[in-house]
């Protein structure tokens, strides 16, 4: 089968094997093996995707196409999770259906594929729902219909612009947790008191209590910032509040700046909006398998699944720190991202943008994604797309530990996914691949491991930031850098649209990416090269239009791109998402 033969000569070659392309091109074959992929969605109703194989000659050419099987379902399970999961073919192909039972037996053998499988039990253990099942059925018969439509009560618009104007009455967190930091905002009737930034890594806590605590702690101390509203400016309160502000302050100093300025009754919020990286459903945090409990997944001492339950009692904490009836909104970092746009586009009152819905993406540690539909309804799907599996190629990078900033594979799944092609692991990866010099003085090698240094000092951010100079300051392979991320952002998004048929035109971008215009226009740059008719948009100052991000907009010493989803949080807090 020439095709697939001209696929694996590229894999070995270091080239990429882009899915949608094979995708493609196996569906314009003649004389394909028929194979359906159905879907049961967590809320019932059901997808097909048709998945038609070429026969294979030999055992390589096999293996590449039980590759790209188990990468379909990868995807599609990624995206949605779901209550099963079924490959549907005519079951006297014996061949195919060997094909089918060894792709089946992969995602319980292999750990990475695992994931969307524990995934998957968690959510629907958490929903009452039977054991999720992924196995082999007949032929489909009929494509489900798109099951029933709830009727829209208000539009996208209006629920946005209801959400920004009742945060012009009472006191509001906004916390946006990042894989390297966490930012709040803090507002009092619709005037922002106070930003923080916090650093930390919290993949090396071996307890939630790690990831729980310090999140509790800046919460509290938002707390005592509004405490302080009622004392004077000069006072020693005041003071101390200033340095616990500050983002290298010890947790030494929050606590007894709490205790300074809190007093016995400390005033509570009307409402707090979380964005946090994992899956979401219905307000609890659920999904598990993200970098940043890997501490926690590697501890022997402790059951995983009794430990990881535990991030569920965050928004029950939280609820505490609240007036009653405050509300605790938490939501996924890509939800926030979408909403954001949406509301800064909505109270620009360019509400033609917000009609058919917005889809969004985080880009900084990780990518988050998020879509709202025009109805204003966030579905309730993971949306995992920073592990989908879109290069079924580059044979040459998955040789190296996922450790090592050379290979393509996640550090949490092992498998070649989307962060080593989005984000900064994708930054330094390919900034290694043209030009290695751009990486000196950031990495050491460890046990045979080539890693940006995390001791004394953690170096990822100072290099990405450092790369992102380079290409600003007319660095040809540093440029190369960020427009090969911008193709790379136009092949998930490929994929994505193939999932999902959002329907929306344009892409809305938040984070560290975005923070410098030269490196942004090169992203947008690479992107266009693939979809010329999408539009790709910074989440920059010019998304500044609401009441407090105005205000964010022209505070010294902090970026919208920075603290957009922090202050977007606090709206969220408000939003009627059904």
């Amino acid at each position: 089968m020439k095709l697939v033969d001209k696929y694996i000569s590229l894999s070995r070659q270091g080239e990429a094997v882009w899915i949608s392309d094979v995708r493609e091109n196996f569906a314009a074959l003649a004389g394909t093996k028929s194979l359906q992929l159905r879907l049961c969605c967590l809320d019932g109703q059901e997808r097909d995707y048709d998945c038609p194989l070429p026969a294979w000659e030999n055992g390589e050419q096999r293996a590449f196409l039980l590759e790209y099987l188990k990468a379909r379902v990868f995807n599609i399970l990624s995206c949605y999770s779901g209550r099963a999961l079924y490959l549907c073919l005519e079951r006297e192909d014996r061949e195919l259906k060997k094909l089918a039972e060894d792709c089946i037996a992969a995602f319980y053998r292999e750990p990475g594929l695992k994931k969307v499988l524990n995934i998957a039990g968690r959510l629907c253990r958490s929903l009452g729902l039977p054991p999720f099942e992924l196995g082999i059925r007949g032929p489909a018969t009929g494509r489900p219909g798109p099951g029933p439509t709830a009727l829209t009560v208000s539009s996208l618009g209006t629920k946005l612009r209801r959400a920004v104007e009742s945060c012009g009455s009472g006191a509001f967190c906004g916390i946006d947790v990042g894989g390297t930091d966490i930012k709040l905002a803090l507002a009092k009737d619709s005037r922002l008191l106070a930003m923080k930034e916090y650093d930390w890594n919290p993949a090396e806590s071996p307890r939630a209590e790690g990831l729980i605590r310090p999140i509790l702690l800046l919460a509290r101390l938002m707390q005592a910032r509004l405490s302080a509203e009622l004392l004077p400016e000069g006072s020693l309160e005041r003071q101390l509040l200033d340095k616990a502000l500050e983002k290298d302050a010890s947790h030494e100093l929050m606590e007894e700046t709490i205790r300074a300025c809190s007093g016995n009754e400390p005033p509570r919020f009307s409402g707090i909006g979380l964005s946090f990286p994992d899956v979401v459903i219905h307000n609890r945090i659920l999904g598990g398998e993200t970098p940043k409990t890997k501490g926690m997944r590697e501890n022997s001492e402790l059951d995983y699944e009794e430990e990881f339950s535990k991030l569920s009692s965050l928004g029950t904490e939280l609820e505490k720190l609240c007036l009653p009836g405050g509300r605790v909104e938490i939501v996924n970092d890509g939800p926030m991202a979408a909403f954001s746009a949406a509301a800064e586009l909505t109270w620009g009152r360019e509400g033609d943008a917000v009609q058919g819905g917005i889809v969004a993406h985080s880009l900084g540690t990780d990518l988050g994604t998020g879509w709202i539909r025009g109805s204003g309804e966030i579905p309730d799907i993971p949306l995992e797309l920073y592990d989908l599996l879109v290069d079924l190629g580059s044979e040459k990078w998955r040789a190296y530990p996922a450790e090592d900033l050379r290979s393509v594979k996640n550090e949490n799944s092992g498998l070649p996914g989307l962060r080593r092609y989005l984000g900064q692991a994708a930054a330094y990866r390919i900034a290694w691949q043209l030009k290695p010099e751009l990486l000196e003085g950031f990495t050491q090698e460890k046990e045979g491991l080539l890693e940006i240094s995390m001791s004394p000092r953690d170096l990822r951010k100072p290099c990405l930031e450092h790369l992102m100079q380079a290409a600003a300051g007319g660095d040809g392979a540093a440029r190369e850098v960020f427009r090969r991320i911008g193709r790379n952002l136009a092949q998930m998004t490929r994929e994505m649209e193939y999932l999902l048929d959002t329907g929306t035109g344009s892409r809305y971008i938040f984070g560290r990416f975005v923070k410098e215009r030269d490196c942004f226009a090169l992203i947008r740059e690479g992107f266009k090269e693939l979809m010329p008719d999408m539009e790709l948009y910074a989440a920059d100052d010019s998304l500044a239009l609401t009441p407090m991000m105005a205000q964010l907009a022209k505070l010294e010493d902090v970026t919208v791109a920075q603290f957009a989803q922090a202050v977007s949080a606090v709206y969220f807090s408000a939003f009627e998402r059904q």
